[in-house]
């Protein structure tokens, strides 16, 4: 027979597998990471209901406010997997505030969600220590975020993330602008790897190739495959709004994600005008070109498929290309002249000539 109910033992929170505890360690063991990412704005504490920012302290005088969302796909497997959980954050940055320089806003604060089935404190401190290095990078406040414990929706300590950013930008800058023509001129920044795309693939080629992540990289025996494949997506931020606010060369940008060079460039270009894109330009990493050979893709799914080398792609204006590329090129970032702005007539919003190098 059962127990009374007024004699059972209480059924707690914990019992049910969520630990008030751990969630609030896990604030703890954040905070100073959190607190290193003040700027202008925000100070950056955590806690509160809500982040508060206070726009009037970056000086802006006409601006528009620009959000994105985003998260990191199934990268976060090979992360899991491999317990390598410090720059998956860089990735959720990334993903988001390259999505709102190519409007011309500067990141101004950013929020997380981490959602998992067992919270492990030391394990969602890693990541939001990366989070907070990719704000560092971006020069955005990281002003609040959610840790939520699910079991039963998440398995044991599988966890997800999602990434929320918001940036601002003055009126009369925002990108894309209205007068891309004819003979301008397309730059691209050297991606760093795959970036945060393609990995359902990725972890598919990965099997049929019959390998473990910790196994040596068959385009660099220098690093495992895990480590090679986790190499963190290129925040592109300061080296764009030093280059913008230097001049007003930069016409227009599109952050090369999902899709590729085919399917991200047409979005910076308006309807008149296609992206002739030189194939032979193409820096193509070693690792993607690894995986077109396992995949045994053809140019024209590659280039939809993954960056193929290209992080971000710049419009610009073919007098102010040596400028522009002279101030990326300064603050660090590998500058590739990949093609020019023609008219498009009929035809596909981007063309591709030559042959991407074996």
């Amino acid at each position: 027979m059962s127990e009374p109910a007024s004699s059972a033992r209480p059924i707690t929170y914990a019992d049910a597998g969520v630990d008030i505890d751990a969630g609030n360690r896990t604030v703890d063991l954040i905070g100073p990471a959190v607190a290193a990412t003040r700027r202008p704005g925000a100070d950056a504490a955590i806690g509160g209901f809500g982040g508060l920012f206070d726009l009037a302290a970056t000086g802006y005088r006409d601006p528009i406010l620009v959000a994105a969302t985003d998260g990191v796909g199934t990268k976060l497997r090979i992360a899991i997997e491999t317990g390598r959980l410090d720059t998956i954050g860089i990735d959720l940055v990334a993903m988001c505030v390259n999505d709102l320089i190519v409007q011309g806003a500067e990141p101004l604060f950013f929020l997380d969600y981490y959602a998992t089935g067992q919270l492990d404190p030391d394990a969602a401190a890693a990541v939001v220590t990366g989070i907070a290095d990719g704000c560092r990078i971006a020069g955005a406040a990281l002003i609040g975020g959610e840790t939520a414990e699910m079991p039963g929706l998440y398995d044991g300590r599988d966890f997800d993330l999602a990434g929320f950013a918001v940036g601002a930008v003055e009126r009369d800058r925002r990108l894309p602008r209205t007068d891309l023509a004819e003979g301008d001129v397309v730059l691209g920044l050297a991606s760093s790897g795959v970036h945060s795309n393609g990995y359902s693939l990725v972890r598919r080629l990965v099997a049929e190739a019959g390998l473990g992540w910790d196994a040596p990289a068959p385009f660099d025996s220098e690093v495992t495959l895990g480590a090679a494949l986790l190499t963190p997506t290129r925040i592109y931020i300061r080296p764009l709004l030093d280059a913008m606010r230097s001049s007003r060369g930069i016409k227009a940008l599109a952050h090369i994600t999902g899709g590729g060079i085919s399917e991200n460039v047409p979005r910076m270009l308006t309807a008149d005008l296609a992206a002739s894109i030189d194939l032979d330009s193409l820096p193509v990493p070693p690792v993607l070109m690894w995986l077109r050979d396992v995949a045994r893709l053809d140019e024209r799914e590659f280039l939809r498929t993954f960056n193929c080398g290209i992080g971000m792609a710049i419009a610009v204006a073919a007098d102010d290309a040596d400028t522009v590329a002279a101030s990326l090129a300064a603050a660090g970032e590998t500058v590739i002249r990949i093609g020019r702005l023609t008219t498009r007539g009929a035809g596909p919003a981007v063309i591709y000539n030559g042959e991407i190098a074996a």
